[in-house]
């Protein structure tokens, strides 16, 4: 059973998103469940920080990190993970386009005793331009053709897991186009479920469609090698008896 969470939230100049986001957060799980959110601001250089900063200074589980300089989604996530309380994380978008009432829907379906366990949404009905929506079903494809990886929507951002399986994995930069994946290859277990999504009410993509199918084509190539040189053993037995005897 899953008690408390930490909501971790990597933003780039999301000023005028970021906190109607934090409000809706709030709203979603107040009195149902424990939880933090972590805002890590990837060197923003608009008001994002001091925005979230005035916030921050009134509500006691919101902690806001700062990069000096912008490193990207992936570093972001792995800075907000590392310095997360809780065993399970949550993961979402700064933009607004991710709907916290899906967040309690990522518990109900999660196995706490699968190692490797990830919860993952499926933006059934995206609300993206007709090129977005070719480019991520051509991308589907190429990764169901290299990778196996049938999960239907990789690129949402609204996950659940755990701290440790992540911090578990051999990380690089845009390791979160390929979560689902790693998971799978390290012998977990993926589920996709309906989410809700949602336009962005200000502001505009970081990433064009081509910079995305570039920067995708070469992770590709990364990743294949990567799953080649990993191994993560299965364990036959675990001899708990002689296990007790040594803490005696």
């Amino acid at each position: 059973m899953i008690r408390d969470i930490s909501i971790v939230i990597p933003i780039y100049n999301e000023q005028d998103n970021i906190i109607q986001l934090i409000k809706e957060v709030r709203a979603s799980l107040e009195k149902k469940i424990n939880y933090e959110i972590i805002i890590v601001d990837d060197g923003s250089d608009d008001n994002t920080y001091e925005v979230v900063n005035k916030i921050n200074k009134i509500n006691k589980n919101i902690n806001i990190i700062s990069h000096k300089k912008n490193y990207g989604q992936s570093i972001g996530l792995q800075t907000g993970i590392i310095e997360a309380n809780s065993e399970y994380i949550v993961t979402l978008d700064g933009d607004g386009q991710n709907d916290p009432r899906d967040i309690l829907k990522l518990i109900k379906p999660f196995d706490s005793k699968v190692s490797f366990m990830m919860v993952i949404g499926n933006r059934v009905n995206r609300i993206d331009s007709t090129a977005k929506k070719v480019a991520s079903r051509l991308a589907f494809q190429i990764r169901k053709l290299l990778l196996k990886d049938t999960t239907p929507d990789t690129g949402c951002a609204i996950k659940l897991f755990r701290k440790k399986d992540f911090l578990q994995l051999p990380f690089f930069n845009h390791i979160h186009r390929f979560l689902p994946f790693l998971f799978n290859t390290f012998g977990g277990k993926v589920i996709s479920i309906p989410v809700n999504h949602r336009s962005r009410s200000s502001g505009n993509s970081k990433y064009s469609n081509f910079q995305r199918f570039l920067v995708g084509i070469n992770d590709l190539y990364g990743v294949i090698w990567l799953r080649k040189r990993s191994v993560w053993p299965i364990l036959k037995k675990r001899d708990k008896h002689l296990k007790s005897k040594e803490k005696k």
